[in-house]
């Protein structure tokens, strides 16, 4: 088992590369499946695959999917409405793969997975035949040897380390020990002790002062390259700028020429449409439980200004989404911010903010929004939502209308929204802040049915 440690500084988004080689394009490209963690969606790459474009990786061999039904079962023998097994997750992955080898003409994929993907990835190379497909395999923050090991408490659900399922995944594969299947290359990423689903306290999973039985090397595997990245969360040993170095480095043994975002001239945007229910949020991973197109919901798209997000003229794009949730092709100008708008019957007008889009997507995934029951007497509802890392007031810098932390903001990675309620429900402009990212939105009526959404891409 090798060790790498990272000494990355993260704060500001940029990695220092002294003396590294690096390439002007990807060398052979081969297709990359990324796989999103528990409660997650697709949306969550869209930073890693605008890297990857930018060293010269064909959109076309970058593919993230999006599993229906993301949240795993309580106990992963009885069915449970709305959730997957690690059977049905493994299975969908397999299926997943096979789309791409055949739209390709490749033998073989990189597999990508963050948190309970890389539970599917080992799964389908252990048991589903992707020993034959997968040539590569990078889990990031996966909870390898379970999220607590704890014999006889819940042990057929399968984030249990002493559980049937990881305890099969664990087994020894050669006279080494090695816990990985072969013949892929596989890499593992995590945080040094920032990872809120590896820690010895059980404070994450609802048990504080309970020891998990798990360590802060807990997602390494024996037989795995495993790397060290200081004081990124658990999101972010995936969707960070470090996570994508480390990655790009593996599967093509140099150094990325960037880890930079390129600005595309032409901007064209698409994706997904999908609701929620009230109660629908899985408390470990704040996301929402499915990703099942909404047919019916409309959506506008806004240009707004960039000091007080308000609206520059009409609707640039206007239409009603069909039954399979896709929204686009919207072309979009370089350099201007967006509101996103998304109404459906039963659901609340949710308005997105987010930042400029300097390149094309077709996974910008937007989520219509319930008010819940106990905010129903709120003037107005603002969240402020990082999808793809935590809101850490040891670590970052950062603010929300003002308020610096944000509400709700914990030292120790474990949060990534943070929601306000303003007194008055009058129009006005709104700021996200995260190192050095500003997401101006506005203040809409509760009372009319709205909600805001001020998402952070980076």
């Amino acid at each position: 088992m090798t060790t790498r440690r990272l000494f990355l500084g993260l704060a500001a988004g940029a990695i220092v590369l002294a003396g590294c080689a690096t390439n002007s394009s990807a060398p052979d490209a081969p297709p990359i499946v990324f796989v999103h963690g528990n409660g997650d969606t697709a949306a969550l790459w869209q930073t890693t695959i605008w890297r990857f474009e930018s060293n010269g990786w064909p959109r076309a061999r970058l593919h993230a999917i999006d599993v229906p039904y993301p949240l795993a079962r309580d106990d992963d023998s009885k069915p449970q409405p709305g959730r997957t097994s690690t059977a049905e997750h493994m299975a969908y992955l397999k299926a997943e793969v096979e789309k791409v080898l055949q739209a390709t003409g490749s033998r073989q994929v990189v597999l990508v997975g963050n948190s309970r993907g890389g539970n599917a990835i080992r799964n389908y190379l252990q048991n589903g035949g992707g020993d034959k497909t997968v040539s590569h395999a990078v889990l990031g923050g996966t909870p390898n040897h379970g999220v607590w090991a704890i014999k006889g408490f819940r042990e057929s659900n399968e984030f249990s380390g002493t559980g049937p399922f990881l305890t099969s995944l664990n087994a020894a594969k050669n006279a080494a020990g090695d816990e990985v299947t072969g013949p892929a290359r596989w890499m593992t990423i995590r945080s040094d002790n920032n990872d809120k689903f590896a820690q010895p306290d059980g404070l994450w999973i609802g048990a504080k002062g309970t020891p998990t039985n798990i360590t802060f090397a807990g997602p390494e595997l024996k037989g795995a390259a495993n790397v060290v990245i200081p004081r990124i969360d658990h999101r972010e040993t995936s969707y960070s700028p470090a996570a994508f170095e480390a990655t790009y480095r593996f599967v093509t043994g140099q150094a990325p020429s960037t880890v930079e975002i390129r600005p595309e001239e032409r901007v064209v945007l698409g994706g997904k449409v999908s609701g929620m229910g009230q109660s629908s949020i899985d408390p470990a991973s704040g996301n929402f439980a499915n990703n099942l197109p909404l047919p019916g919901a409309r959506l506008e798209v806004f240009a707004t200004d960039p000091a007080t997000g308000e609206r520059r003229g009409a609707a640039a794009y206007s239409r009603g989404v069909a039954a399979d949730g896709m929204w686009g092709p919207f072309s979009a100008q370089s350099g201007t911010r967006y509101e996103f708008v998304v109404s459906a019957p039963g659901y609340a007008t949710t308005h997105i903010y987010r930042s400029p889009f300097p390149r094309s997507s077709d996974i910008v995934h937007l989520r219509i929004e319930r008010i819940a029951d106990a905010d129903k007497g709120a003037a107005a509802i603002v969240n402020m939502v990082r999808p793809r890392g935590y809101l850490d007031p040891a670590r970052d810098n950062m603010a929300f209308d003002g308020q610096s932390p944000p509400p709700g903001a914990v030292p120790g990675a474990g949060v990534a929204s943070s929601r306000i309620k303003p007194d008055s429900a009058a129009a006005r402009p709104v700021v996200a802040e995260f190192n050095g990212e500003r997401v101006v939105g506005r203040v809409w009526p509760a009372v009319e049915n709205h909600v805001s959404v001020l998402e952070l891409t980076y």
